[in-house]
């Protein structure tokens, strides 16, 4: 064990969670937001880690050295698993569902264990698909149930499982095609899931208002638009994604997040339900791969796959950015894929070095860390 990273000036508080015909959408665009390059922050500490000591390495860049796959990484809580898709952490905090990009696989991690295969669902990682988005139950307390977003050889789908038994389609039909497969997913917090899908390489599809392509979801454990919906007909709450990396969240503020890829840039959105997506609230020139995403009130925090690293935002009230964004723990796992909250306010992150990056022999890792501080700059 060594002490891996420096201490935070600022701990974040507890983070919070989580074919059918379509009315037109009303557009109510809201302002850009500038994208600012982003400066060295400091680095998030691993839970439970003790004050450094002479004996301890004094880099905090350089983790300790895995031996196959053991990995002696305090933070490190899996090894060896495939890419990693998307992950939730279950109730108790210390464990969470994993869930394996092309193989489908969704397993249980807790550190200290050996992880354990509960589903094994069939999946087409073609065009950025496969699975790609995993959630709890909104009752999960009662029936153990969790949702996965998955690509199949026919369509891009909603299905629920229970542990050991075969998937149950729920939400089928989300087109699929040559690129824009992916998705995410979240529980609302309000009763529903929220589902991110990807436009099947279509803008049209994102822009028809008759396609579950390039929209953003908010349905019912069996598939239905969810109570509450502006239309209480329709799923689609907005419209208008590409390829959605993260979908994410603090439901006490009615505030959602998604990460997307569009032309030329990689954008966060803020949902707004009955509203377009709109502009972005924030982008990236340098396309740096955002994926998953974790959220409070205070901080959004962004996983990226391409530059190797976290980014930390911080939304105010209206949506607009505060402060100056940070980029911490770059280069220090590699290509991160996938985030997600604890009900302790920990992050869990998924690594994804096996696809397109350079895996160290414990690759693809689950991670759990303490939250990222964004630092204090003042306004932009």
């Amino acid at each position: 064990m060594r002490h891996l990273l420096l201490s935070m000036t600022a701990v974040l508080g507890t983070l919070l969670a989580g074919c059918a015909q379509f009315p037109d959408e009303h557009p109510r665009p809201w302002g850009d937001q500038p994208s600012l390059e982003p400066q060295a922050g400091p680095q998030p500490s691993i839970e439970g880690e003790p004050p450094p000591t002479e004996s301890r390495p004094s880099s905090p860049q350089a983790p300790p050295q895995p031996t196959g796959c053991e990995d002696p990484d305090p933070a490190v809580v899996a090894t060896c698993l495939d890419p990693v898709g998307a992950m939730v952490v279950l109730p108790d905090g210390q464990s969470a569902l994993v869930g394996e990009r092309a193989t489908g696989r969704v397993l249980r991690v807790q550190r200290g264990q050996e992880p354990v295969e509960l589903a094994r669902i069939p999946v087409d990682p073609s065009g950025g698909g496969g699975l790609t988005g995993l959630a709890l139950s909104p009752s999960y307390h009662e029936d153990e149930l969790f949702y996965a977003y998955v690509t199949t050889s026919s369509d891009n789908r909603v299905v629920r499982v229970a542990a050991g038994d075969r998937p149950k389609p729920v939400l089928t039909g989300i087109p699929k095609g040559a690129a824009g497969n992916s998705g995410a997913m979240v529980d609302d917090g309000q009763g529903a899931l929220l589902v991110a899908t990807g436009n099947a390489g279509s803008p049209a599809n994102a822009a028809n208002s008759q396609s579950l392509a390039g929209k953003v979801l908010r349905i019912d454990g069996f598939g239905r638009p969810a109570e509450g919906n502006p239309d209480p007909k329709s799923p689609v709450v907005a419209a208008g994604l590409t390829a959605p990396g993260g979908l994410c969240g603090t439901p006490a503020m009615g505030m959602y997040w998604v990460t997307d890829h569009i032309e030329g840039q990689d954008v966060l959105y803020r949902v707004r339900f009955g509203q377009p997506l709109g502009s972005p609230a924030w982008t990236w020139a340098e396309r740096p791969g955002v994926a998953g995403c974790v959220a409070d009130p205070s901080t959004v925090v962004v996983a990226l796959r391409d530059a190797a690293a976290l980014y930390t935002l911080h939304p105010a009230p209206d949506g607009s950015f505060t402060g100056q964004p940070t980029k911490v723990m770059e280069n220090t796992y590699g290509r991160f894929s996938a985030a997600a909250l604890g009900p302790d306010g920990l992050v869990w992150l998924g690594t994804a070095n096996k696809d397109g990056g350079r895996p160290v022999s414990s690759d693809d890792r689950a991670l759990r860390i303490e939250p990222p501080s964004g630092g204090t700059a003042g306004k932009d």
